[in-house]
């Protein structure tokens, strides 16, 4: 860790909280080999995102908390990404401990989030089978990428719910998905992350410590039954709005870098300045093309959705589309950005050490992997723009 003094702020809203991620852009950039290299991030970087606020996002004012909109939270997660992107990815899923605490009944969620910077981590989806049992259920299964299962306070397990060994279903015929909730002592963590990219975000499968995980009921939830009024609960997607921030943050620190970069470089066959020469000053023109399309588009369709929140007027489906075809767009877009730059760059980009350019290659192209980045989410989209008779997909559209 660099001995340089980084002069944080109280954080206790979204210009206090913005500023710090600035202020660690340079120590994150500076650590992140390290990071890397130690496939979790270091406990050192872990309390300089609590000092600053970075996990606190998204707790509730009633509790004291920040509860930041979700187009701040893009621009936090933008600026922490931008000195390193499995930082980024980290904190983009960490501070959804406030977003949880949402759906549990606030005596509960007080005492399972007892502070506002308590770390989530925890695969939403329905892999895992809960049993029901008198208050509670019998939870078992495994569950992949755990992002910031190394630090994390409290882990989540997306399930489904069974009663008589038979999935418990409801009105329209889908069987019951509820996320449960235990602190992270009562989960395993297997250490599977060996990856192309975002190495350091300690993605690890895991599964419960014994055969079976108790969980009372009241330590479950699902996210179509907000138990706390507020615009961050009022639809079920809160969690993937801010998802985005970290390609575009990625992308916004490439260009950068690139462009100081090239400012000394000269062909070595020619004397030319780099910066003289059309496919450099193509490519950089190119970049900052898609890159302020791909942001402008994000920025659009959250402030319209965030905006209709608060009228409580319901989204319409091309609205609906542009939230999902936003947040895809930012993905694949700046792993685009990152291939043409490492392009333009040329054979200096290849080595790990001297370049950020081959780790963005790599972070990119592996959080197009998930689902919210992966373009055969276009079917879905393409469904509910045509209505179509055999609309199905994430529930979170």
């Amino acid at each position: 860790m660099p001995e340089t003094t980084i002069s944080l702020r109280d954080p206790v809203d979204f210009e206090a909280i913005y500023s710090n991620a600035k202020a660690l852009r340079e120590t994150l950039t500076s650590m992140a080999n390290k990071i890397e290299e130690a496939r979790r991030l270091p406990t050192e970087v872990v309390n300089l995102l609590i000092q600053s606020g970075m996990f606190r996002m998204n707790m509730p004012a009633s509790w004291g908390g920040p509860e930041l909109s979700s187009p701040e939270q893009v621009r936090v997660i933008e600026e922490i990404s931008r000195g390193d992107a499995s930082t980024g990815w980290c904190v983009m899923l960490g501070c959804d401990s406030g977003i949880y605490s949402g759906y549990l009944e606030d005596d509960v969620a007080r005492d399972l989030y007892p502070h506002l910077d308590m770390i989530q981590a925890g695969w939403v989806y329905p892999v895992g089978r809960a049993e029901e049992i008198d208050g509670g259920y019998r939870v078992s299964g495994d569950w992949i990428f755990c992002s910031g299962s190394t630090h994390a306070d409290m882990i989540t397990a997306g399930c489904t719910v069974y009663r008589d060994g038979e999935p418990v279903r409801n009105a329209q015929g889908t069987p019951e998905w509820r996320l449960v909730v235990a602190p992270a002592a009562h989960w395993q963590i297997k250490d599977t992350w060996h990856t192309t990219g975002l190495r350091g975000t300690g993605s690890h499968d895991y599964t419960t410590v014994s055969k079976y995980l108790v969980v009372p009921r009241e330590h479950s939830f699902s996210f179509f039954s907000p138990k706390r009024e507020g615009l961050l609960w009022k639809k079920a997607d809160t969690l993937l709005r801010k998802m985005s921030g970290v390609p575009l943050g990625v992308a916004r620190q490439r260009i950068d870098d690139t462009c100081e970069l090239l400012a000394g470089k000269v062909d070595p066959l020619t004397g030319t300045p780099h910066k003289n020469l059309p496919r450099i000053k193509s490519a950089i023109a190119d970049a900052e093309m898609m890159l302020g399309s791909a942001r402008s588009y994000v920025f659009a369709a959250l402030e319209t959705q965030w905006e209709l929140l608060e009228k409580d007027i319901e989204l319409n489906r091309s609205q609906r589309a542009d939230l999902w075809l936003s947040r895809l767009n930012a993905f694949q877009t700046a792993r685009r950005i990152a291939r043409l730059l490492y392009d333009t760059v040329g054979g200096s980009a290849i080595y790990t050490h001297r370049s950020p350019l081959d780790r963005s290659v790599r972070d990119t192209e592996t959080m197009c992997q998930h689902l919210v980045g992966q373009r055969k989410g276009l079917e879905d989209i393409g469904s509910l723009l045509l209505d179509s008779d055999d609309q199905s997909g994430s529930p979170m559209i």
